[in-house]
């Protein structure tokens, strides 16, 4: 029996997220059964079995269609999977395990988020406990490692989906500046940020159009290059210690200073139709963009995808965990251990192109044969499996977003006309003032 209830309407971005990915939600249905379900949670409760599991999620996952996969074969088990926003999820699951009350069985916690919680393994069940080694072969050393604790003993998740970054780009625009626009082609072209600048200045010349959309998706892929960013492994400020941060910050004034990119804010309407109406040439993203790009841009060719220039990044990815409060521990971990398997993370990737951290799934022959239309036949699935085995594992650390959101507040300031320099040193004062509050 399926169940489901939707509490209220969810946010525009998420909303976006979910139709680009296919999402059918019911919107029928009333009333929340959960203290922490919020005025943007759905819930689904899939199963008749005695023992129920409550499940929070993120974004458009599609799990629902795998959790009814699974509870058939296990009918003893009912799970009640409630969606939320990505940040109240977040902050939800953070007021739970603080009060120690209200936190689910299983909790989606994602990549760069669970460093807020390694302080706090007392809330959360060390998966070693519950044969999680045995598995450790089938996952990305380096997305395997992020979900440990310092010591490499405790284990807070088991990896989903990951987010290798590539380079979307509309073959129209290339090929009105000129450009053949195959994804070998492309590839040599931009092979790296010197190459992406140059290209960037043609194609504005040419066809009056910008390079990207804004400064933030260039800001993102140089900085997810980068082998060290905001802290070191004992979370000290590392900024200016290295000038990796930096250079991608110059790199992106230096864009903004000649206009060859826009000033189109992720996530806005207008960023949206751009999409659509080819107002730029490139979108710098990870996997999981490609159902927001088919979504939002629905016409099959015009959108291709290749390397990203200088080499690969991850941006996103999660982890499933449970909670220390879960009554069900063994259950819960059985049912993660199933939904994170080679075989349902190539599920998730031919339904909602999640992409695997299950390198096994690569060699699958149907992962291999993978050519999606939309993006002109292109081969989609080596692209990214290549990307994401070339991913250098990098610290984040628990303060990365209050850091991060520093930097582009001053790229914003920069973008709306402000001096670079000053606004860098300028962000550098706010880090430590975030610092200090801590």
């Amino acid at each position: 029996m399926k169940k489901f209830l939707r509490l209220t309407a969810t946010t525009v971005l998420a909303l976006s997220v979910l139709a680009a990915c296919g999402g059918n939600e019911n919107t029928n249905g009333d009333g929340g059964d959960t203290d922490n379900a919020g005025d943007d949670t759905t819930s689904e409760t899939i199963g008749d079995g005695d023992i129920e599991l409550v499940f929070w999620e993120f974004g458009n996952t599609g799990y629902d269609k795998l959790i009814e996969e699974y509870v058939e074969e296990n009918p003893n088990v009912t799970i009640n999977l409630q969606n939320s926003d990505m940040n109240d999820l977040h902050d939800n699951l953070f007021t739970s395990i603080s009060a120690g009350t209200g936190a689910p069985d299983i909790t989606m916690i994602e990549e760069a988020q669970i460093e807020r919680y390694r302080n706090a393994e007392h809330a959360f069940t060390n998966l070693y406990d519950l044969g999680a080694e045995e598995v450790s072969e089938n996952y990305l050393d380096w997305v395997w490692q992020n979900g440990e604790n310092a010591d490499g003993d405790f284990l807070f998740g088991l990896p989903t989906d990951i987010g290798p970054t590539v380079m979307f780009y509309r073959t129209d625009v290339f090929e009105e500046a000129g450009f053949d626009s195959s994804p070998e082609a492309v590839s040599d072209l931009v092979a790296t940020w010197d190459d992406f600048e140059n290209v960037a200045k043609e194609i504005q010349e040419k066809t009056g159009k910008q390079m990207v959309d804004g400064a933030e998706l260039v800001y993102n892929a140089r900085r997810d290059q980068a082998t060290e960013q905001y802290f070191n492994t004992d979370d000290e400020l590392i900024v200016e210690e290295h000038n990796q941060i930096s250079d991608a910050y110059n790199y992106v004034a230096s864009l903004l200073d000649q206009d060859l990119i826009g000033n189109i804010p992720l996530w806005t309407p207008e960023w949206f139709a751009g999409m659509d109406e080819g107002s730029y040439a490139t979108m710098l993203a990870p996997a999981w963009m490609q159902g927001v790009i088919k979504d939002n841009s629905p016409e099959e060719g015009v959108w291709s995808l290749t390397t990203m220039p200088e080499g690969a990044g991850n941006w996103g990815g999660s982890y499933l965990t449970v909670p220390a409060e879960s009554e069900h521990p063994e259950e819960a971990y059985k049912f993660i251990e199933w939904l994170t398997a080679p075989e349902q993370q190539l599920k998730a990737f031919l339904d909602y192109g999640l992409f695997p951290s299950a390198p096994a799934v690569y060699e699958m022959p149907e992962f291999l044969e993978y050519e999606d239309s939309y993006f002109g036949g292109a081969p989609v699935a080596q692209i990214f499996s290549e990307a994401a085995e070339a991913v250098v594992p990098v610290y984040k650390g628990r303060n990365y977003y209050p850091v991060d959101g520093e930097v582009k507040e001053a790229i914003d300031n920069v973008a709306a006309g402000s001096d670079p320099q000053e606004e860098w040193e300028a962000a550098l004062v706010r880090m430590e003032r975030i610092l200090d509050r801590q």
